[in-house]
């Protein structure tokens, strides 16, 4: 791995946009969540080079360029931890995110990965968050195979949902995917008692709608929390009119403070997760890509001000 730029605050988040063996330019983060890096560190890896879905508020999908490789994906991994401890993370939690560039169901690699590092490292806590596409059975099939025989208690499994009106999901997640009974079924075959309940997400915009009851009627408390994380403010949001709806003052929604409160009265584990709001200005959040807003000079107030000189970028904007 060449590692062509680092971005950001080693205390709370970095970005590194590197080039592959294979020439695959790409980014990946290193975060620190809690500030101690003893309990907790997160790395959050690319599984495509670009991603072929083009979710409205992501911008990660403004290209694709395929898949990246089993050593492709390692390379985003082994870098940062020698790079911070030369072999061993030594953190109590060491969690991985498949979610910065790619929908990661999209690469058998990545379920490749996910095996070999539950081998490597014994605090690895894999995280995978997926807008389940219809057409990938077989990965769904094995990643429910591997978390069994592998991680019966320590896999968080995500899916991207952000609202509960379908036809709107359609428009935010443009391609065909499973609806929420195929959703809710996976899920509950995938939760073990005494392991993670599985994750709803919600990137909650003030335009998209959220109905408490329909999550009831797919989702069972049992087995499903809710997680609420705010619209970040990136180059798509902006293209596409896609305005927050989380208070960042008080954590609290604006719009949609009684689908929360509704959904806590029914039982659910509310999450609402906004994290350190300097990641915003370094491009760490989710939904963030450097490479899209540096190729596009794109002028926001609230996001990627750590990128301060595009011109420093001659080999990544040409």
């Amino acid at each position: 791995m060449e590692i062509l730029r680092e971005i950001g605050d080693e205390s709370i988040a970095k970005v590194y946009i590197g080039k592959t063996y294979k020439g695959n330019i790409i980014e990946f983060v290193e975060s620190t969540p809690t500030g101690d890096i003893g309990e907790k560190w997160v790395l959050i890896v690319s599984s495509l080079n670009g991603c072929p879905v083009g979710c409205k508020m992501c911008d990660a999908g403004f290209f694709y360029k395929g898949k990246l490789d089993f050593k492709e994906i390692m390379e985003q991994i082994e870098y940062p931890i020698k790079k911070r401890f030369e072999e061993k993370p030594k953190t109590k939690k060491f969690k991985i995110q498949f979610a910065r560039m790619g929908e990661p169901s999209f690469n058998p690699a990545v379920l490749d990965v996910i095996e070999n590092l539950g081998d490597k490292y014994d605090n690895f806590f894999p995280s995978l968050s997926t807008i389940a596409p219809v057409g990938v059975d077989s990965f769904f099939e094995r990643l429910l195979k591997i978390k069994k025989e592998k991680y019966p208690e320590k896999f968080q499994l995500q899916f991207s949902i952000h609202t509960t009106n379908t036809k709107q999901r359609d428009e935010i997640i443009p391609i065909r995917k499973w609806d929420f009974k195929r959703i809710s079924d996976y899920g509950r075959k995938f939760y073990d008692e005494g392991s993670l309940k599985i994750t709803l997400n919600f990137a909650l915009a003030k335009e998209n709608e959220a109905d408490p009851e329909i999550i009831m009627n797919f989702f069972s408390p049992e087995y499903f929390l809710i997680k609420i994380t705010p619209g970040n403010p990136t180059v798509s949001a902006k293209i596409n009119h896609i305005s927050n709806d989380i208070d960042l003052r008080n954590g609290l929604p604006v719009k949609h403070r009684k689908f929360v409160d509704t959904l806590k009265r029914m039982g659910y584990d509310v999450i609402i997760s906004i994290g350190d709001t300097k990641e915003n200005l370094i491009g760490s959040n989710c939904g963030m890509f450097i490479l899209r807003f540096i190729k596009e000079r794109a002028e926001l107030r609230d996001s990627y001000t750590f990128v301060k000189d595009i011109s420093q970028f001659p080999e990544i904007i040409e």
